[in-house]
């Protein structure tokens, strides 16, 4: 009896040590499958050439465009202290529009309102450029629009052309230099 005993320690004893093995290594594994996922979205962070405030949007906004995607990797007022969302208004294969919003439900009402992002190809009918010149990154000419302020401030806007595509920034009441500086960093991520 005793010796059934031990047999029986010695049987569970294997039993304990091989199930413990196999935790050791499914815990190793998923260990290693989360670095992996980890280092996945480092490098999709490392490669985006936008401002993480569009990643929620841009799956959507590459399936439908067909205009090359220009989106800022800097944004005035992104500092952290208020988040900024951004809305896909319009994607068509040939435009989209981005609400930039300080609630993720902004339908464009100034209380909610930072500005827009958008582009559109160009076609015979697209209107000539006007506004104030302004040299951006590689040399491109952009156009600034300052907004008008009465009750609410409109925005100010600065578009320029690229590839046969205008793009166009919009910030509320918006300063000439910060939408130099959110253009450029589109221009050159």
């Amino acid at each position: 009896m005793i010796l059934r005993l031990k047999k029986l320690t010695q049987v569970c004893a294997v039993l304990l040590l091989l199930s413990a093995s196999s935790i050791h290594q499914s815990a190793i594994a998923n260990t290693n499958n989360q670095r992996q996922t980890l280092a996945k979205q480092h490098i999709i962070a490392v490669n985006s050439q936008s401002h993480s405030v569009f990643n929620p949007i841009l799956p959507k906004l590459k399936q439908k465009s067909r205009i090359k995607i220009l989106l800022p990797k800097y944004i005035p007022e992104s500092d952290g202290t208020n988040p900024i969302y951004a809305i896909l208004e319009t994607s068509t294969p040939k435009k989209y529009d981005i609400l930039l919003g300080f609630t993720p439900d902004c339908n464009g009402g100034t209380a909610c309102r930072l500005g827009v992002v958008s582009a559109e190809a160009v076609t015979r009918k697209t209107p000539r450029l006007t506004g104030k010149r302004v040299v951006l990154a590689k040399g491109i000419t952009g156009y600034f629009v300052d907004s008008r302020c009465g009750a609410n401030c409109s925005d100010a806007t600065l578009t320029w052309r690229q590839q046969g595509v205008q793009y166009s920034l919009g910030l509320k009441a918006g300063k000439r230099e910060s939408l130099i500086k959110m253009a450029n960093s589109a221009i050159n991520p």
